[in-house]
């Protein structure tokens, strides 16, 4: 489900396929790992997740406020009208930083 690229401009994770309670353990564990690190930024590519739940959007969004807590950010990039919907159903729409344009142009690579 989940892959992580790192790129000159940062790191990026990309999440495929679905998040949901089968594999939100998956996400979680992802996330904490980059909450471990001193990093203050994160892209996260979703242009691959065809569903996400409300546990993994919620799982999302204390990422992002823990990000901003240091002073720093999560972007969301891509979503897929499904998860968008999600999104916005869980009034995060406005609260999570969301780019339309895809993840292209930061030259990342996988690790």
């Amino acid at each position: 489900m989940t892959s992580l690229r790192v790129s000159a401009a940062g790191q990026v994770m990309v999440l495929a396929g679905e998040a949901d309670m089968t594999t939100v353990r998956q996400l979680t564990e992802a996330l904490g790992a980059r909450l471990a690190e001193p990093a203050t930024h994160l892209t996260i590519d979703i242009s691959g997740l065809c569903f996400a739940d409300a546990s993994s959007v919620r799982l999302l969004a204390a990422a992002a406020a823990t990000f901003v807590s240091r002073g720093g950010n999560l972007v969301l990039t891509s979503p897929q009208p499904s998860v968008r919907r999600m999104l916005t159903l869980l009034c995060l729409d406005g609260t999570l930083t969301i780019r339309s344009d895809p993840a292209a142009g930061l030259g990342y690579y996988e690790t």
